[in-house]
């Protein structure tokens, strides 16, 4: 008893500590701090991708409204946060059975392997409080009465017009969009969600029923058995992600405690993402403790272009603001069906995934030498099975996987040589054959096919100010690639450093070398020669005061093909976010110059802009970007959010290409956000 209390007190001693260090973090920050993974995984994508992350963002905001009780936690629902660690997961599970309730989250610094910015991310997202045994399922009447509900709206104005509005463009330059959402703790969630791209028509013509894309989804969790219930639109994570995934992956990046652990889980879809989800039901059942099922079904339209009765083209950008985009709308189907089964003990886990899909159309896309080995006919499958097992501080994970054609393999092990200190080797094989749909994981394009790579990172704090984090990846590509007319391997390089001389003050610095090859301009593949990058990235972070915030971000970028002249590309943002002391109203302003030769050194700046949405755009050229934004709470119920952006080049009189060029050397565009807390 003594030495609980003793534990209690030292607890809210540290309390004082820590509130004292992350007096600066606020919700938004901690969110932001994600901004720069984004960043690096749209770089590191190269425009091959179209994952769109604002599912994950909401979540995110999600866990901020309506934190987690620390003291029921679970394995699952801790592996969802990548600041935490396999062995800082099992610590923290292990001191709630031995020691029992926490009575402050703050408590975490009597738990083996936690740092206090661990903590601190935590803390934003976990509370301790007591916990209600033999809870049951709400009735209606609590549904109705303690559910919580929120209404967001969304609207874009560009000042500027593409040349798409003069005869090809069917719609109004307007964006829109309207979303609701509910949510009953962690156990009952429902809503929709509805948008108009700019240029696309709102109750006329080809949208008479109003929006261009509709969503609604509904689940249920821990009823019973029944661990997840989801109908309507959903996505899924099952595996390491070469059967099927949906989810989040933080990819090259520092956070490498994630690189290696996926979930097996069904997620609600609410965002408003058009690609990246499944439209039908699913579910998850504990056979018993330790085993649990999931199945799922999904049907619905994708649009491509059809020609006698082939599909030869899928189309993923979800405009339908041109006849040829109204046209190829909802133009085949796509049905899906699967289930994944998982065996989880205290130290190991294992499952199986299988998935069948099939085209309502046969798939025969234009053929090239690049894509001659690409998915292709009516009726595809894939099995994996993947397994992951801990000794000590050795961690091991991977997954097998076969589709109707071709090979998957990913193995990782993992050594945490202490709190501060963490290695992982990573190897993946994908065949140049295999074909995987919904399949995604760390790869080098958007698809898992045609790869083989070694990835080796280690992630060190050597001192409570500084930590490092450095990478190579090694990778072969067995054929052809896009504009790489013969098999060939590429070098990826990460160095990243982070060093924290006072609480109020972070510096950052990043840097990239990346050797690919490639094909030369213009010689239809006869000519093929090695490109270099170099990228560099100083980012400083200042909170003079707690209500404000600066930061300069400079990057600095470099290309080169062998024989050709150096390309170079480099902009310096400012930012200041002033949070008026007493009042709820917050601006952010930000100003950006740079100065880029081509579309190889373009460069990436990230800034603030609406709720759930992540924006980082990226520039080439020369000219200014400035933005502003300002969000205003006037109650508990209501939320204002405005941004206005301006770009304007210095050496060009006109912006974009074909249907959308403008006609101006600058554009300014205007969005405004209401949400509304019900």
């Amino acid at each position: 008893m003594k030495k609980t209390l003793l534990r209690r007190l030292i607890s809210l001693v540290g309390l004082l500590f820590i509130t004292n260090v992350a007096y600066s973090q606020n919700q938004n920050d901690t969110i932001y701090q994600y901004g720069d993974e984004i960043q690096q995984l749209l770089e590191n994508s190269e425009g091959e991708t179209d994952k769109n992350y604002d599912d994950e963002i909401i979540e995110l905001h999600e866990r901020f409204t309506e934190p987690l009780n620390i003291n029921t936690a679970t394995k699952e629902q801790l592996q969802q946060f990548p600041f935490l660690s396999d062995v800082q997961i099992e610590h923290i599970l292990s001191y709630l059975y031995l020691h029992g309730e926490m009575k402050t989250i703050y408590e975490l610094q009597l738990v083996e392997d936690m740092d206090i910015q661990t903590i601190c991310y935590l803390s934003a997202f976990f509370k301790a409080l007591p916990i209600v045994h033999n809870k049951s399922f709400p009735t209606l009447e609590e549904l109705y009465k303690k559910g919580r509900s929120e209404v967001l709206s969304r609207f874009d104005i560009p000042f500027y017009r593409s040349a798409g509005y003069v005869d090809k463009y069917r719609g109004t330059p307007y964006y829109h969009s309207l979303r609701y959402a509910y949510r009953y703790h962690d156990n009952v969630f429902a809503g929709f969600s509805a948008e108009k791209d700019m240029g696309e028509t709102f109750f006329a013509s080809s949208n008479k029923k109003g929006y261009d894309s509709y969503s609604i989804y509904f689940l249920v969790k821990d009823v019973g058995r029944l661990k997840t219930l989801a109908i309507g639109d959903y996505r899924l994570s099952f595996g390491q992600g070469l059967v099927v995934s949906n989810d989040f992956l933080i990819g090259k990046t520092a956070y490498i405690t994630t690189l290696n652990r996926r979930g097996n889980n069904i997620y609600k879809h609410s965002s408003t993402d058009e690609q990246h989800f499944f439209r039908g039901a699913a579910a998850s059942v504990a056979l018993n403790k330790d085993l649990l099922l999931s199945t799922f079904f999904s049907y619905r339209f994708l649009d491509g272009t059809v020609k006698e009765g082939k599909l030869t083209s899928i189309h993923s950008s979800g405009l339908h603001r041109t006849q040829k985009e109204i046209d190829d709308r909802n133009s085949f189907g796509l049905l899906c069906t699967g289930a994944n089964i998982n065996y989880s003990a205290d130290k190991w886990q294992v499952g199986a995934t299988g998935i069948y899909y099939h085209f309502s159309h046969p798939y025969v896309p234009v053929q090239r030498k690049y894509n001659r080995y690409a998915l292709q006919g009516s009726s595809f499958y894939n099995v994996g099975i993947d397994y992951s097992y801990r000794f000590n501080k050795f961690s091991i994970v991977g997954e097998e996987a076969i589709g109707k054609h071709g090979v998957a393999t990913t193995n990782c092990i993992r050594y945490n040589l202490s709190q501060n200190y963490n290695i992982i080797l990573f190897h993946r094989y994908y065949a140049h054959n295999y074909w995987a749909y919904f399949a995604h994981t760390l790869s080098e394009s958007s698809t898992v096919q045609n790869e083989n790579g070694w990835f080796f990172a280690i992630d060190a704090k050597p001192w409570h100010k500084l930590s490092c984090f450095a990478a190579i990846d090694l990778i072969s590509f067995p054929w052809c690639r896009y504009r790489v007319s013969k098999p060939s391997q590429a070098i990826d390089g990460i160095f990243r450093c982070s060093y924290y001389p006072r609480k109020t003050n972070q510096m950052d610095f990043y840097y990239r070398y990346k050797r690919k090859e490639r094909d030369v301009s213009n010689t239809k593949g006869s000519d093929i020669r090695p490109t270099y990058q170099h990228s560099f990235r100083y980012k400083y972070s200042y909170l003079p005061t707690p209500i404000i915030r600066l930061s300069t971000v400079a990057d600095y970028r470099l290309f080169r093909q062998q024989g050709f002249s150096t390309e170079k590309g480099y902009q310096l943002t400012g930012s200041v976010v002033y949070s008026l002391r007493n009042k709820p109203l917050q601006c952010v302003l930000q100003g950006s110059y740079f100065n880029v030769d081509s579309y190889d050194a373009k460069v990436y700046i990230a800034e603030r802009s609406m709720l759930y949405n992540s924006y980082v755009p990226s520039f080439q050229g020369t000219g200014i970007h400035l933005s502003i934004r300002f969000q205003y709470k006037l109650n508990t119920r209501w939320l204002f959010i405005t941004h206005c952006g301006h770009t304007r080049y210095y050496n060009q009189d006109s912006i974009g290409t074909g249907t959308d060029k403008i006609d101006s050397s600058y554009r300014t565009d205007m969005k405004i956000q209401v949400k509304y807390r019900i």
